[in-house]
């Protein structure tokens, strides 16, 4: 690998942790693509970062820039608990930001629920009075289906929460990121661990 390739992947990581930083994104592929448009690179002949790189670049961003980012995750995977908790019926799965670690105070907790009636979800909601706001999303699952899922975003204390509901079935056909490997995801006994592990 020529100095100058080792160079631009160096630069790709560091843009594109900061705009993950920055701009609360959690999509390691959109990160990069964005960050390689604004160091004008030609896409065709990027030499990637893994998405290691990145993280490892957005943890020393987060270490010189934002100190409490950790007390922050911290309370955000407490409160992913706790909706994992209120969500129990629907097998929920923490995804995004706030289980890579990436989160920042500002950032949106983001579950995965599994029904295969919306609706279901919708009337949890409306049993205990919680306002929501309806959208969508597109995912591909590991099969290669690509849908657009219903997301129900709402506010608990003052964490903004997002929940996708995706069929039963994918359970076990994993939604896949842009770059084909399976999002990752975790149960609720999994964010607990993290949580212990952050002493």
């Amino acid at each position: 690998m020529s100095d100058v390739t080792s160079r631009d992947r160096q630069r790709l990581a560091a843009v594109a942790a900061r705009l993950m930083a920055e701009q609360g994104l959690d999509d390691f592929g959109a990160a990069k693509r964005k960050a390689a448009r604004r160091l004008g690179l030609d896409e065709a002949m990027v030499e990637w970062p893994r998405n290691e790189e990145v993280e490892a670049a957005w943890h020393e961003h987060q270490r010189l820039f934002a100190p409490d980012q950790a007390r922050a995750l911290r309370r955000l995977r407490e409160a992913a608990l706790e909706a994992m908790d209120f969500f129990a019926g629907f097998s929920p799965r923490l995804v995004g930001a706030v289980l890579a670690g990436t989160a920042d105070a500002h950032a949106t907790l983001h579950l995965h629920l599994f029904a295969d009636a919306p609706e279901e979800v919708i009337q949890l909601l409306l049993e205990y009075a919680i306002p929501y706001d309806e959208g969508d999303t597109r995912l591909t699952l590991a099969d290669g289906s690509e849908c657009d899922y219903p997301v129900f975003g709402f506010v608990a204390g003052e964490v903004p929460v997002a929940v996708t509901v995706l069929p039963t079935r994918a359970l076990r056909v994993p939604p896949v990121r842009a770059d084909g490997t399976p999002m990752p995801r975790a149960k609720s006994r999994a964010v607990a661990r993290l949580i212990a592990g952050e002493g």
